[in-house]
């Protein structure tokens, strides 16, 4: 069981993701904030990162740069889940550090696909 740590400002889709993360089988660790998740991703460690892109504050793409490029954070695969479905979009996603970029909404066997390809 791999804990995994979803970062989403809407709660129907934490709600959703976290159902989901959970019927397969995965611990869930919850915030609609992206800089509580960085703060989250260095205190916990979790094994993987599920992350919105818009988010009041602090965005996903500045969440997922801060915690890649950072010698404590920087192993934690990050998935990037996001209504933003530009190819641009996708290509900055990846280049601030994510190693995948899902658009919403995001099915089931997806979510499983990528939790399969990056966990141990």
């Amino acid at each position: 069981m791999a804990r995994i740590l979803i970062i989403d400002d809407s709660p129907s889709q934490l709600y959703g993701m976290q159902k989901i993360v959970e019927k397969l089988g995965h611990e869930t660790i919850l915030t609609e904030d992206g800089k509580e998740g960085i703060q989250i991703a260095r205190e916990q460690l979790p094994d993987l990162i599920l992350m919105d892109v818009v988010m009041p504050d602090l965005n996903g793409f500045q969440a997922t740069r801060k915690i890649s490029k950072d010698e404590r954070t920087a192993h934690i695969p990050i998935i990037i889940v996001t209504t933003k479905k530009l190819e641009t979009d996708r290509v900055w996603g990846l280049r601030q550090g994510a190693k995948e970029y899902l658009v919403k909404p995001v099915t089931e066997k997806a979510l499983k696909d990528v939790l399969s390809n990056h966990l141990p």
